[in-house]
């Protein structure tokens, strides 16, 4: 069965439908965006000759393909080149829940569920500009500081595209989900947040006297959440590329 949704959501069919507690779930363009882009870190899962896998990663957005990279002998890139059917996921941790029942004890989160067919990136010009957008896209213009890559470099790392084909984010932001009749109970029930905030900048030593650091390091200053700087780091990238 699939789910027809509006022209700026994804349509979902059996696979990617949300079918316990659909209610705290969409399947918006814009939704589930913001899951992706104010992560670092992926899961990609396939199935390689009947075993599945699951391999954490970067991965990177641009309009409605996913990317990401790994070295050139990885068995999942490997296994990619003629394009193979992966579920991409990202989730955040928000907050602990702690309720008055073993089953009403929750979290708060934001998850986004992507599926499409990766393939390797192997036209030069095209993995050329990927290997500077995964640098970019977290470092807003860093590469053109930088040296250009060796051409063993680009060799040794390959370059993974998917389209996304359905998707679909859930998220939970409330309070204590107690029975009423549980609500008397003596007992602590609440919520404790859970934030991952970046600590203060640790200087390389090999850094020669009297360089600073560059100022788009000011997105990570110290303190801040590293959700909202790499969804400003997205915006930033999005509107480079308009």
């Amino acid at each position: 069965m699939t789910v027809h949704t509006p022209d700026n959501s994804f349509s979902a069919t059996q696979r990617s439908r949300i079918k316990r507690l659909h209610q705290r779930g969409s399947y918006d363009h814009e939704a589930v965006f913001a899951v992706l882009d104010s992560a670092f870190l992926c899961h990609v899962a396939y199935v390689i000759d009947g075993q599945p896998y699951c391999t954490p990663t970067i991965h990177w957005r641009e309009g409605e393909w996913l990317y990401w990279h790994g070295s050139s002998a990885s068995r999942m890139l490997r296994n990619q080149s003629q394009g193979t059917p992966v579920c991409l996921t990202v989730s955040h941790l928000d907050g602990l829940v702690l309720a008055r029942s073993g089953f009403n004890h929750s979290a708060n989160y934001r998850s986004a569920m992507c599926f499409g067919t990766a393939q390797i990136i192997d036209d030069p010009q095209q993995k050329a500009r990927a290997l500077k957008g995964v640098v970019d896209r977290f470092y807003p213009g860093r590469s053109t500081e930088l040296r250009a890559n060796h051409a063993q470099e680009e060799k040794a790392t390959m370059v993974i595209g998917m389209q996304i084909e359905e998707a679909s984010a859930k998220t939970r932001a409330a309070g204590v989900g107690d029975d009423e009749e549980d609500m008397a109970t003596p007992l602590w029930a609440g919520v404790i947040p859970v934030r991952t905030v970046i600590g203060a900048a640790e200087i390389s030593p090999h850094v020669p006297t009297g360089v600073e650091a560059p100022a788009l390091l000011d997105i990570y200053r110290q303190g801040r959440p590293l959700d909202e700087a790499l969804a400003e780091c997205q915006a930033l990238y999005e509107g480079k590329d308009a």
